[in-house]
């Protein structure tokens, strides 16, 4: 292909269609392949585990190549029979049984791993195990052992706390379902610099998660925050107030407002409105989707790129696959 060509291709984009594989997790493109595919429609497609039965989640739409990140799009294979979905139901009602027998050759083996969850592929060519570990376990012994019980794939793969927490499921200190569990696709960098940030508590406990990490909610308000004081008098700063000079010891974001102690040493709270140089003050308005959106939480920055079928998450995770 010539430059011109490709230049061409890049102009036009490519069209592409968002499939997810769990009711929460991450949303893989495909080429549509000239089908006409609609949201809830369950599809065929190859992944990184195999062939696997997915679901439409964002229809067919055009993108420009350069989001694909110099990859390209496997196509979809076709759409799925009634005989695939009864199928993938059948296998799925063989991952409770399949857990526990796991759990018990665990401890014949005397491994010091918790199982989480079983999940085969919808054609039942891969059975895998999710687990947690305080340290690496060498299972390449449990592996050959359930690879001979169950006669398909098996693959073992050790998940962090979060992810634990999100294939578990729970309600937060907010009274409300999980994010992870319920709509987050994928986890953002919490630090413990967005809790000073927002004027939270630095206590762990008080904003630690069910998993036992930051809480992932920490993030989401953060670059607002961020955008917001940049415009706002900074700590110690003078200003001057209706009642006089002052220093500034607080800031309110939510509120648009700073406290302020004056000459007399009494604290006062100001509307940033109020202070002089500030009258035009105007708090930043907040991004929105692009068109269409793309499902994922962080859409609104525009920070992301469209991710290929395959997945990173296999470098991250332990496996040992045997025939």
């Amino acid at each position: 292909m010539t430059s011109a060509e490709q230049a061409t291709q890049t102009a036009i984009g490519v069209r592409t269609v968002g499939i997810r594989f769990r009711p929460t997790g991450r949303i893989y493109y495909y080429d549509p392949a000239g089908f006409d595919l609609k949201p809830g429609q369950w599809v065929i497609v190859e992944s990184s585990k195999g062939v696997e039965c997915g679901r439409v989640v964002i229809a067919p739409r055009q993108i420009e190549a350069s989001e694909l990140g110099g990859e390209g799009l496997k196509p979809v294979q076709r759409l799925a029979t009634e005989d695939d979905l009864r199928q993938m139901l059948a296998y799925k009602s063989k991952e409770k049984m399949s857990l526990r027998r796991c759990a018990e050759r665990i401890d014949v083996h005397e491994l010091p791993m918790k199982l989480v969850e079983a999940e085969y592929t919808f054609d039942g060519s891969r059975l895998t195990f999710y687990f947690t570990a305080e340290e690496r376990v060498d299972f390449r012994a449990l592996v050959r052992d359930l690879a001979a019980q169950f006669h398909t794939r098996i693959e073992l793969r050790q998940i962090g706390a979060r992810d634990h927490a999100k294939l578990l499921g729970g309600v937060g200190m907010c009274g409300k379902t999980l994010c992870c569990s319920s709509w987050l696709t994928e986890f953002n960098v919490v630090s413990i610099k967005m809790a000073k940030e927002q004027g939270l508590p630095l206590n762990t406990n008080k904003i630690s998660g069910l998993c036992g990490r930051l809480m992932c909610c920490l993030a989401y308000e953060n670059d607002d925050y961020v955008e917001a004081k940049e415009a706002m008098p900074a700590y110690n700063e003078i200003v001057m107030t209706p009642d006089g000079p002052g220093r500034v010891v607080g800031i309110n974001v939510p509120r648009e407002a700073v406290d302020v102690m004056l000459e007399s040493g009494a604290t006062i709270s100001v509307p940033v409105r109020q202070l002089d140089g500030y009258t035009n003050y105007s708090k930043p308005e907040k991004p929105t989707h692009g068109a269409g959106g793309c499902g994922k939480p962080n859409c609104r920055h525009g920070r992301h790129v469209a991710l290929p079928h395959s997945s990173d998450a296999d470098a991250a995770g332990l496996r040992d696959d045997l025939n």
